[in-house]
């Protein structure tokens, strides 16, 4: 399993976004190789809002709730700072996608990731942690009060661009 799985599952997401639009590319970050994908979507729904979703993923080699307690927030960051145009909030929003893919998984990080969506200011991150070794993918699939406009849209994305691996 191991490395290979890692691979292979980020390469399936890879896929996955370009089908969906997202235009990924692989970047370097401080020596480590991250996907990234981003696409924006406007719908009149959200109060006629354009919606920038972003899809950073990396294969990390224990995935621990510090970890991803980190990497949640420094995503989200790096999307708002990248998504161009109105600043948010101005008919305009962000949501992230931040994706740590790994083959020894600590059950707090896992149950981290699936708790809820975490929330600024017309900026949402929806934060995804895979199991390579079990084929399993923890995220939040609910509608908070907070972002509940979008989040629909939210638990589409994530189905459909990081089904578990099977």
């Amino acid at each position: 399993m191991s490395e290979e799985s890692i691979r292979s599952y980020l390469a399936s997401v890879e896929s996955r976004l370009a089908a969906d639009g997202c235009g990924p590319r692989w970047e370097d970050w401080a020596g480590a190789p991250v996907l990234v994908g981003r696409r924006a979507d406007f719908r009149t729904r959200w109060a006629a809002t354009n919606l920038h979703l972003f899809t950073v993923a990396a294969a990390v080699p224990e995935i621990t709730d510090p970890v991803v307690d980190t990497f949640t927030p420094q995503k989200l960051t790096y999307a708002k700072k990248n998504k161009g145009g109105l600043p948010v909030g101005m008919q305009t929003g962000v949501a992230c996608f931040p994706v740590l893919v790994g083959d020894r998984i600590d059950p707090a990080a896992m149950a981290w990731a699936e708790g809820k969506q975490r929330n600024r200011f017309a900026c949402f991150a929806r934060p995804v942690v895979v199991d390579s070794a079990q084929g399993y993918v923890g995220m939040c699939r609910g509608k908070p009060a907070i972002g509940r406009a979008c989040a629909g849209h939210l638990v589409e994305k994530g189905a459909r661009c990081f089904p578990p691996q099977g």
